[in-house]
């Protein structure tokens, strides 16, 4: 009874509102940010699959869904046109094993998240092998924590958010990632860990958007009282 009281207080209800409105403004410029820089880094990955992949015919299936990718066509690009293109899901299934069928779990899983279909979208993400580069793993990380939120796994977005932020460290994406975990800390009730995140932000990317704008002071002042 007494953690129902809690969740109804005015200053909670307050916080999670602030969170829904956080993600709701940001979810898909958020997803779009990682779309840009998964498509840039994609370019280089692709091709390298393409040219030094032991499966050739993996490589060569991947590159007319691409081409659907890039034209933000996302259901055929998924599933195929039923001609040259045989759609992500297909590549990742049969080719699951190669660089290039486990590029396809990626971009298979930012179609659906692009299509909003959040779970299969968090299925084919937690399947990517997530290399240790400094492009593409922090945009799969953060989308993955964005679809975590979507679907309710608060604690796991929070997590995945962290890794993601701490994986790009730059002040483009890092900031986002932060503040975003911070607002789901604040609707939890931890104001304190809302915190640590927020100074965390303001101290490491002063060039951020969300440092320059002042927006990250007031979330302090809020973490703080």
């Amino acid at each position: 009874m007494a953690k129902q009281q809690k969740t109804a207080a005015p200053e909670n209800i307050e916080v999670v509102t602030a969170t829904e409105a956080f993600v709701d403004k940001y979810k898909k410029q958020i997803v779009a940010c990682v779309v840009c820089v998964f498509v840039l880094a994609a370019c280089i990955i692709g091709w390298n699959a393409y040219s030094k992949s032991n499966n050739k015919t993996a490589s060569e299936a991947l590159f007319p869904c691409e081409t659907y990718f890039t034209e933000g066509n996302y259901d055929k690009a998924l599933n195929g046109d039923g001609a040259a293109c045989v759609g992500f899901l297909k590549v990742a299934d049969e080719y699951g094993s190669t660089k290039a069928g486990n590029l396809a779990r990626l971009y298979a899983g930012i179609c659906l998240a692009q299509t909003e279909k959040y779970d299969e979208a968090a299925k084919q993400l937690e399947q990517f092998d997530m290399k240790d580069d400094a492009m593409v793993s922090p945009a799969a990380l953060g989308l993955l924590g964005n679809v975590y939120v979507s679907i309710g796994q608060k604690d796991k977005a929070i997590e995945t958010l962290k890794k993601a932020a701490k994986r790009a460290d730059n002040p483009s994406l890092s900031p986002t990632f932060l503040v975003q975990a911070g607002q789901l800390y604040e609707a939890d009730g931890k104001k304190d860990e809302a915190l640590k995140l927020y100074k965390q932000v303001k101290e490491q990317y002063p060039t951020s958007m969300v440092v320059q704008m002042q927006e990250i002071d007031g979330y302090i002042e809020r973490a703080s009282n």
